[in-house]
Parts: structure tokens; sequence; C-alpha cells
């Protein structure tokens, strides 16, 4: 009964890892179109190296959010190792039921 508690707060810490990991990889995106649009507003004709210098950090930042997602994706799959199958429905499987019951 303690290991599916356990696997649920490992479950928790994923999402909540997760989650974390691309609310910072937002805030990132979020301030460097920030800081190249105010550029941009400064000094209008530096349209080209602004948008190259902003391009480069957003796709680095964007990495961050995939490797999250990949993360998530094999922690899920780990943890899903420790999730007990259910018993299939033929076999002895009813039959111990049964007598577990009595």
């Amino acid at each position: 009964m303690h290991d599916m508690l356990y696997l649920g707060f490992g479950y928790i810490g994923v999402g909540l890892g997760a989650g974390l990991c691309l609310i910072g990889g937002g805030i990132g995106i979020s301030r460097c179109a920030s800081a190249a649009l105010e550029g941009l507003a400064r000094q209008p004709e530096a349209v080209g190296p602004l948008q190259t210098m902003m391009i480069i950090p957003a796709a680095m930042i964007e990495g961050l959010g995939l490797l999250a997602l990949v993360a998530v994706f094999l922690s899920v799959l780990a943890l899903n190792k420790g999730v007990p199958a259910a018993p299939s429905s033929s076999g002895a499987a009813p039959a111990a039921a049964e007598a577990h019951a009595r």
C-alpha cells in the first residue's frame, strides 16, 4: 500500500518539476522577446541583428522545454515499471481471489 503512495508522490514530483521547468522557459522567452522589441523600438534600423540575437537564445530556451518533456516521459516510463499489472481475466487469478475472499 505504501509503495503506491510513494509512486503517486513520484508522479506529482515529475509533474511539478516539468511544470516549473516549462514556466521558467516561458519566462525566459518572454524576457528575450521583450528585450528585442525594446531594442527595436529604440533603433528600428537594427532589425536584422536584433532578430538574429533573439532567435538563437529563444531556440536554446525552447530546447530546454523539449528536454523537460523528454525527462518527463522517461521518468513516467520508469515509474510505470513499479506499477503492478492487473490480473488477467483467465487463469488462476480469479480462483485465488475467491479463495482469499472466503
